[in-house]
């Protein structure tokens, strides 16, 4: 199987609403009346500049209704946030879930924005303990503010990361139970589970999450399924680099491609029947 007519990337993609969720999520709008698969995660899985999501991809092949719920910047605070979310998701005859990062959420070092979970509020009085020489008004950025941590002080900063790995986990365990329908979950990054999972640069996505933190959560899932492993072995995607923004100049190169999301759509589309029809 494979997929033709890359299309070109629509800047204001439509947006649909469902039920009881106060979210706004990428369209075309799917009926939940009948089977469907439901799709949670952030920017990757809204497919920001592309034209065809991965989970669109999916729909065009397998001719099963996929509802796209991913959010742009969403961690685990809005998916676990929004009731209606996780009742739409609980509908679904599968779900798939992409791994989020473990930078942004609310913990006990730190408060995320509720809806941009990449938006720092405030730090708590133990980040404050551990970090009293930084200035945490200065940052409006998870990611920012992790690194500039980290280049203070390493040491310290494992604290941080064993804090946050301790809620992402938590919060995952939580999201996956609250779930009442089979969960596959999707590792979409160039990056290899087992590789610069101490990182917080922008190409180490997710985030501050390795393979034991997955491996962890694997009884609770169905499945898991490492999609970048397409793109790392070079298969089926493309003469474009799997990771590029293909032609659109004005998007960033550190999200997926086209090529890449084609690749997704394919490697998830196996597994998928297996769960549907077993």
């Amino acid at each position: 199987m494979s997929f033709h007519g890359k299309g070109r990337w629509n800047a204001t993609p439509e947006t649909c609403r469902y039920g009881a969720s106060k979210l706004a999520f990428r369209g075309p709008k799917r009926s939940l009346t009948n089977e469907y698969v439901a799709f949670l995660g952030g920017t990757e899985t809204y497919g920001k500049f592309v034209a065809r999501p991965f989970a669109q991809g999916i729909e065009a092949v397998t001719g099963v209704a996929c509802v796209n719920l991913g959010q742009p910047n969403a961690g685990i605070d809005v998916l676990l946030g929004d009731p209606g979310l996780v009742r739409i998701a609980s509908g679904a005859a599968a779900v798939v879930v992409q791994v989020p990062c473990a930078a942004n959420l609310s913990n006990p070092f730190y408060k995320v924005h509720s809806r941009r979970n990449d938006r720092f509020l405030r730090a708590e009085a133990p980040l404050r303990a551990l970090f009293p020489e930084v200035d945490f008004t200065e940052f409006s950025f998870t990611r920012h503010m992790l690194m500039h941590l980290n280049a203070v002080s390493a040491e310290r900063f494992s604290e941080v990361r064993h804090g946050l790995a301790q809620s992402w986990d938590a919060g995952m365990r939580r999201l996956i139970a609250e779930i009442r329908a089979p969960v596959i979950l999707l590792w979409f990054s160039e990056r290899a589970p087992d590789r610069d999972e101490d990182a917080v640069e922008a190409r180490c996505e997710p985030v501050l999450v390795g393979r034991e933190m997955v491996v962890a959560l694997q009884r609770y899932a169905v499945a898991f399924v490492d999609a970048g492993k397409v793109a790392r072995d070079g298969q089926g995607v493309g003469s474009h680099p799997p990771y590029a923004a293909g032609r659109e100049g004005d998007a960033p190169r550190d999200l997926p491609g086209q090529a890449a999301h084609d690749a997704v759509a394919e490697t998830l589309i196996p597994v998928l029947a297996g769960v549907l029809d077993p």
